[in-house]
């Protein structure tokens, strides 16, 4: 091809993608540009499994329900449940109906089976996290299970007259969920419990609980374990985080939205710098979530563009953050033909083969004197790469064909 853009692809295998990287990241991103069943899980799955084999990697985390993702991680750890109910439980967004997520955890716990019989060392096993909140962007959990849980932990292990109230108390604030809840309040402000007084008191016991639990740290993780004191700033995290996500919700204000879509991704963040602490992680999430870059989305009442948890990160740690993009070529069940062949993508779905990894910004520099077009999609559910944004990708992972898992 006259870009030569053969020149810069590579096969998707874990060591070629390291070789692209000034230095192993103690978080690779890999995006996509939508979400399904079928060939990019297969793709995520196979990088997965290199990267544990041959690079050390040890958890992956996917944008599912942060708070559900210890039930994944207590199977593949321990045989905790059946594969049915953890599939059933253990992801949000119904992505658990996913053979492609089965298949996952499938390996993940016969993985760490092998391991134990071998009498490996448990630091060697494979682990799960989900990075989202209990939330979408129309409607989020009530704060119930995550702010119990942390009192229920921290009223175990410290002098109950450290707690900022009872179990009872925050019972009787929090009230009934379905306040919390409520469908009408994403287009009704009024409808929403955000901004209440009880909501404003929940705020502070929540705040004080945080406070306490990074207080009695050393006492706390010497009685129980490092794993269960970061169980428990999960929980922390999250509480605080579904409180503020509930105020904005309550709020008149034209920020509403681009405070409401930049909260999800803050607590996407939060998610990863707690698992970068004890890296090396892979993260799989919407390449929306993940790049440099800010993002941005059409509404009902305009564009909103926000900073996502990628920039977040990124910004963070710098090197040890590293992103991949997929860029896929088609997605014919979803009317998503060839493309045009003056877009990146276009480029890209001449190379030969059904998968490449290609250098982004190798890529970028041969394009210099003719930019590419951005390609616009017929269906709102596929994001297409901004040719803007491509020196600011470490790598991109082309796939040629999406194919449904029936297809296969």
């Amino acid at each position: 091809m006259a870009t030569g853009t053969e020149e810069v692809a590579h096969p998707v295998q874990a060591a070629a993608v390291m070789n692209l990287l000034p230095n192993r990241p103690r978080l690779l991103a890999l995006g996509e540009p939508t979400h399904g069943d079928g060939t990019l899980l297969d793709v995520r799955n196979d990088l997965f499994r290199q990267l544990v084999e041959e690079e050390g990697y040890r958890t992956i985390a996917l944008e599912s329900d942060c708070l559900a993702g210890p039930i994944v991680d207590d199977h593949i750890t321990t045989g905790r449940g059946s594969l049915d109910e953890v599939m059933e439980r253990g992801f949000s967004h119904g992505w658990g109906a996913w053979e492609g997520n089965r298949a996952l955890v499938r390996w993940m716990r016969a993985h760490n089976a092998r391991l134990e019989r071998e009498g490996r060392p448990a630091s060697e096993r494979v682990r799960f996290a989900g990075i989202d909140g209990p939330l979408e962007i129309t409607h989020a959990a009530s704060p119930r299970e995550a702010l119990t849980a942390l009192h229920r932990w921290l009223a175990a292990g410290v002098d109950p007259g450290l707690l900022p109230s009872t179990e009872g108390t925050l019972d009787r604030l929090l009230g009934a969920d379905d306040r919390w809840t409520e469908p009408a309040a994403m287009r009704d402000p009024a409808r929403s419990f955000g901004r209440s007084a009880e909501a404003r008191e929940l705020r502070l016991h929540a705040d004080e609980l945080v406070a306490l639990l990074d207080e009695r740290a050393p006492e706390l993780i010497a009685a129980t374990s490092r794993d269960e004191w970061e169980r428990a700033r999960l929980y922390g995290r999250t509480a605080v985080g579904l409180l503020r996500y509930h105020h904005w919700m309550a709020a008149r204000s034209p920020a509403r939205m681009t405070r409401l879509v930049g909260l999800r991704d803050q607590m996407m963040a939060h998610n990863l710098l707690a698992l970068a602490r004890r890296g090396p992680r892979l993260v799989s999430s919407h390449n929306a979530h993940l790049q440099r870059s800010r993002s941005t989305m059409r509404m009902d009442d305009g564009q909103v563009a926000w900073w996502n948890a990628g920039a977040l990160v990124g910004a963070r740690l710098g090197d040890d953050y590293a992103f991949l993009a997929t860029a896929i070529g088609t997605l014919r069940h979803r009317g998503v033909d060839a493309p045009p062949r003056d877009t990146v993508e276009g480029l890209l779905h001449a190379l030969p083969g059904d998968r490449s990894l290609v250098d982004a910004r190798r890529l970028a520099a041969t394009l210099t004197d003719r930019p590419p077009a951005a390609r616009v999609s017929p269906w709102f559910g596929y994001a297409p790469l901004d040719p803007a944004h491509l020196a600011e990708l470490d790598g991109i992972v082309h796939v040629r064909d999406v194919r449904e898992r029936r297809e296969e």
